[in-house]
């Protein structure tokens, strides 16, 4: 059977979030393929790995108009995955690629790296830092996003561990930075010291007697952001009688050493999407001595776990995909929230004020009362309803 004939067109963000302003594929993905398109013909089979596709143009772009193969694909979002999966499918180029980790297996002897540039520097610093320390020296880096998310520092970062670090002219508001030239692990780098790689990193907070671990990608980083701070203040409130808890888009963890380390005898499971969430929960939990109570999971909000299985869940929202303001994500963690609770379970959940999430709660799990409020936050208890109430 012939492969269909690709194009970008046919590519989806399915299964995550569509919508009018939320695209599959953006100039900044074409820019990098066209700007790496002479590294990729001359890149040996096994030799590519792409960082950060969103949903697979980098990889399938690569594979279906450079002929690459054995690809390594590193990303971070579990739904990314699935979609890249679903177009490879839809395009015909399932098998061209594997899905690997942001670790040294991921990055061993990678001789050309695309990157779809993250946001944070710390992210591009973890990404850069395990490329020089594991990738073929003779590696290119072809690195793009959108002008309005990118600026000067990253060439910095970049700069701090490979040696060469060119801006190419930009097109349709996009960049490509192209790096190479790994600096020795003892060389001179832009902002001294050696080109070692530092993640994940840690940071005590002595108020809360806490050690947060946090890969690059984590939102928050080793912070606390307040959010969680407000929530966690609420801790002894929460379910007394609760043997199960379940942190709900977990982040660094967080919530969930501290649940496990008031209550020793509660079960706490935390999930995430993000890879680099997972990996930083894990650590944070074990820096904190709970590791054997805490068990981390990366699922698309809580489809792996059963009907009415927990207790208690704990939740801190995001509202935004990627750059885009979109409460989306928070209403589907309440639908799924409200069906993992038992009857007369609780969620717990902070939110930003303005976004006026209680009628949204009642409705997916059940009874909500407002537990505190600020002018930025609000707390909520909803509580799912017992049988025949």
């Amino acid at each position: 059977m012939t492969a269909p004939a690709f194009s970008f067109d046919a590519l989806r963000r399915q299964p995550d979030i569509e919508g009018p302003s939320l695209v599959a594929v953006d100039a900044s993905d074409r820019l990098i393929l066209d700007e790496a398109a002479s590294a990729l013909d001359a890149c040996p089979a096994g030799g590519l790995v792409v960082v950060g596709d969103r949903y697979g143009a980098l990889t399938l772009g690569a594979a279906a108009l450079h002929g690459a193969h054995g690809i390594r694909t590193v990303q971070d979002a579990l739904n990314g995955e699935r979609a890249l999966a679903l177009n490879a499918e839809r395009t015909g180029l399932t098998g061209t690629f594997t899905s690997v980790g942001l670790d040294a297996a991921g990055l061993t002897d990678a001789r050309v790296v695309l990157v779809q540039l993250p946001r944070s520097l710390d992210a591009l610093d973890e990404i850069a830092a395990l490329v020089a320390a594991h990738a073929d020296p003779g590696v290119v880096v072809v690195a793009g996003g959108r002008l309005k998310h990118m600026t000067r520092a990253m060439n910095d970062v970049l700069g701090r561990y490979l040696t060469t670090v060119e801006a190419r002219l930009a097109r349709q508001k996009s960049r490509v930075l192209v790096a190479s030239g790994v600096r020795a692990a003892d060389g001179p780098q832009a902002g001294g010291g050696p080109a070692t790689v530092r993640w994940p990193a840690s940071e005590h907070h002595a108020d809360l007697d806490l050690t947060v671990c946090a890969h690059g990608a984590a939102f928050a980083g080793t912070r606390v952001d307040h959010g969680t701070r407000i929530l966690a203040g609420h801790l002894a409130a929460m379910a007394p009688a609760a043997t199960t808890a379940v942190d709900l888009g977990c982040g660094t963890g967080v919530l969930a050493v501290l649940l496990a380390r008031a209550r020793p005898g509660l079960a706490v499971t935390a999930t995430d999407d993000s890879a680099a969430a997972v990996a930083s929960a894990r650590a944070t939990a074990a820096a904190n001595g709970v590791a054997g109570q805490v068990t981390v999971v990366r699922d698309d909000v809580l489809v792996s776990m059963p009907d009415a299985s927990a207790d208690l869940v704990v939740l801190n929202p995001p509202f935004h995909l990627g750059a885009t303001v979109h409460t989306g994500v928070a209403h589907r963690m309440f639908a799924d929230a409200g069906r993992v609770l038992r009857p007369g379970g609780e969620l717990w959940c902070v939110w930003n004020s303005h976004l006026q999430y209680r009628p949204a709660l009642e409705r997916a799990v059940g009874p909500t009362r407002q537990a505190s409020r600020t002018p930025t936050f609000t707390v909520t208890v909803s509580t799912r309803p017992t049988v025949g109430a």
